[in-house]
This record gives C-alpha cells, structure tokens and sequence, in this order.
C-alpha cells in the first residue's frame, strides 16, 4: 500500500465513531434471562455475562458492548426483542 493509501485507511478508521450498547436495569427480568441474553446476542462467555448482570443490577446500567453503529444496531434491536432495556451511545 501506498502512503497516500495507508493514509485514507488511517483518516476512515478516524471518522467511524465508537459507540457504546448500554444494558439497563430493571425489575422484571431474572439474572438467568439476562445472562443468557448477552450470551447468544453479546457473544458474551458465561464469566462476562454474568458480571455484566451484576453490574447492571448494583450500578443501574452497563456498557455491554462497544464498536460501529452497524454493529451494535442488531444487538440492540435483539435486547429489546427480549424485553431489555437498552440503549446506544
């Protein structure tokens, strides 16, 4: 590649900005539903499921993923699906 090239690819990695897909708490859904929701939607492992759970339960919310709009939009839309509460950021 060209530095003119490397130079482009450096500016559009610059220009996509990261978000973030932040998990709620509420007061309807079991520790099971929610770990086995970032599980298969997150691609969470059990360990980082679960204290993602915890989080969300003692802090209010937590951030349970991050990258491009694209990429999180799905996930989103599928938390939500399973009745979480969830936002992008």
């Amino acid at each position: 590649m060209s530095t003119q090239e490397l130079e482009q690819v450096e500016l559009k990695e610059q220009v996509v900005r990261q978000r973030e897909l932040i998990l709620h708490n509420d007061d309807f859904n079991t520790f099971e539903h929610v770990i086995t929701c970032l599980m298969s939607i997150c691609d969470h492992h059990e360990v980082q499921a679960e204290q993602c759970a915890y989080i969300v339960h003692h802090n209010g919310k937590c951030s349970v993923k991050a990258g491009s709009l694209e990429k999180l939009e799905p996930m989103y839309m599928a938390l939500k699906l399973q009745q979480l509460k969830a936002e992008i950021k």
